[in-house]
């Protein structure tokens, strides 16, 4: 059988590999309403036929053919729409289940969001259509009935018998999540901003400062949190138990699914239809796309609201992990001795700072009955006047035992400086700090 199967014609096997794919484009062609039946089980079907048919096309050289180059590109065109519009499907589906406040204005930028990329999708199966009648391939007669395609949601929920309450939340990890979500949005500060683009400044970011791998690499470190969230701390869901913890796997779970959408998005906006190559059949093709995927609405939606929202959710877990961090770490105290001739000067104060926010626990610099942020600098410094003046020798760090180890071995090398003020290497458990 195997070998029967090895001597059909690259011809008869693209009819194979398109039928599916086909017949999705020949269903969406036929709806009269166009979101209501773009489902999850919908668009799994039918990023699975695109993406079979692409890797066939790929495999017998297509991107480097010229009667099939526009075929293979409106299937890689359809993949990333779909795999996109599945993210945002998904989001609009378990939005009532992230308990996130004030997502009036979310839920309706995520509606048109996927209206636009379901209507994007419904331009193109005409003319995919039309493109496999022109390379002589027959287009399915029979079509999908919508009963295939139900939503996922329906008015029933399963009983909630296992509890997960009483599961054995190690502080541990949940100090490590908490630390590590923080340290994700440290890590995205350079990129955030605080209101809409318009599409000049768009242009400006996207992709210079803004693009698919620095989104997929945030979104590799959020997937990789959850899963960390899901093993580790809770395993039961979102509707009961310990309500700060869910309300921040809330949190980060929402910006994977936005980050998960950005990313194909920008693949498709980079790969397809920003950089055309230098041959005359690639630009003719990026212009045809560039007729049935507006890029600048692409733009907009990719940035203005998927980025925005990112940037929002993660902010509005930033206070939230800050609080589950502090009511789980394991609190201590050192006493040590201040930085030798120069005091809390701006090095020691920074490099102290800098300990106590990668850690991202609370920790207090007491000076007699005065207690400062060690987070500071600026406090730090204000701290540093008072040892100065009162000729204080040595002070107490309190708080995060993470931090106050790190702290301890800082001050082994007198905070980081010689006596003169000058930066000296610092121990390799501090390599961070560079």
């Amino acid at each position: 059988m195997q070998g029967l199967l090895k001597n059909f014609s690259f011809d008869e096997k693209v009819r194979i590999f398109s039928y599916d794919y086909l017949k999705c484009c020949v269903y969406i062609s036929n709806l009269e309403q166009d979101s209501i039946f773009f489902t999850k089980k919908f668009f799994s079907r039918l990023i699975a036929s695109s993406q079979i048919l692409e890797d066939f096309l790929d495999y017998h050289g297509a991107k480097n053919n010229k009667n099939w180059y526009y075929y293979r590109e409106l299937s890689a065109a359809v993949r990333h729409l779909s795999i996109g519009s599945y993210s945002q499907k998904h989001i609009l589906n378990r939005l009532v289940f992230y308990d996130l406040v004030n997502t009036e204005n979310f839920d309706r930028e995520g509606k048109v969001t996927f209206n636009f990329l379901t209507k994007s999708i419904k331009k193109l199966t005409p003319v995919i259509l039309d493109e496999a009648r022109r390379l002589n391939m027959p287009v399915p007669d029979d079509n999908f009935d919508t009963f295939e395609f139900p939503g996922v949601t329906t008015n029933d929920l399963l009983d909630y018998d296992i509890d997960d309450e009483d599961k054995d939340l190690q502080k541990k990890n949940i100090v490590k999540i908490a630390s590590e979500f923080l340290s994700i949005v440290r890590n995205f500060d350079h990129l955030g901003f605080y209101e809409p683009y318009d599409l000049k400044k768009i242009l400006e970011i996207v992709p210079d400062k803004i693009n698919e791998v620095e989104i997929r690499r945030f979104e590799m470190l959020v997937h990789n949190l959850q899963s960390a969230f899901d093993t580790y701390v809770i395993h039961g869901g979102y509707r009961f138990g310990n309500r700060k913890l869910k309300d921040l796997r809330g949190c980060f779970s929402v910006v994977f699914h936005l980050l998960q959408m950005i990313g194909r998005l920008l693949h498709f906006y980079e790969r397809h239809l920003h950089e055309a190559g230098y041959k005359n059949i690639y630009k003719k093709v990026q212009e045809q796309l560039l007729l049935l995927v507006d890029s600048e609405v692409l733009l907009d939606r990719t940035i203005n609201y998927g980025f925005y929202y990112v940037c929002h959710f993660l902010r509005t877990g930033k206070d939230l992990a800050g609080e589950i961090l502090n009511e789980n770490i394991e609190r201590s105290s050192i006493s040590v001795g201040v930085p030798v001739k120069l005091g809390f000067h701006s090095r020691p104060s920074l490099m102290v700072a800098k300990i106590v926010r990668y850690y991202g626990g609370q920790v207090e610099l007491c000076v007699g009955e005065d207690r400062f942020d060690a987070s500071s600098v600026l406090d730090i410094q204000w701290a540093g006047g008072k040892i100065q003046k009162e000729n204080i020798t040595e002070v107490k760090f309190e708080g995060d035992v993470r931090a106050l180890k790190d702290i301890k071995i800082l001050t082994s090398v007198n905070y980081g400086e010689d006596t003169m003020g000058k930066g000296i290497p610092l121990p390799k458990e501090l390599g961070y700090l560079k």
